[in-house]
């Protein structure tokens, strides 16, 4: 399936540069996402915006070229209730990567 992505929304860079300073050892990004691919992973029909490709693979390589030890996934809101790119991406993450949590006042108040 082909997705057209959101006019304006910014292009996967392959070529970010290194960071002049070094992160601290164990130094955690702590809320990234994964796009799809679109071809393995469709966005929702109700989506709010199309995004870029940038699958496990950009966001591993992100991650290191920009010097930290793991990742916090959270579900991107373009995919919807489905959460099989980011599933992926905790299977491919060689224990590297966890995954966040989206909640809401309703839902944390009614597990109180």
């Amino acid at each position: 399936m082909d997705f057209d992505k959101t006019p304006g929304w910014l292009d996967w860079y392959a070529d970010p540069s290194k960071p002049r300073f070094r992160l601290p050892p164990g130094s955690v990004d702590a809320h990234c996402h994964v796009f799809g691919p679109g071809s393995e992973f469709p966005f929702a029909a109700g989506r709010k915006y199309t995004p870029c490709d940038a699958g496990r693979q950009q966001l591993f390589a992100l991650r290191d070229q920009l010097g930290f030890d793991k990742n916090v996934i959270v579900q991107a809101t373009c995919h919807g209730a489905d959460n099989r790119a980011l599933l992926d991406a905790l299977r491919h993450s060689e224990g590297r990567a966890r995954r966040g949590d989206r909640s809401n006042a309703a839902s944390a108040t009614r597990s109180c």
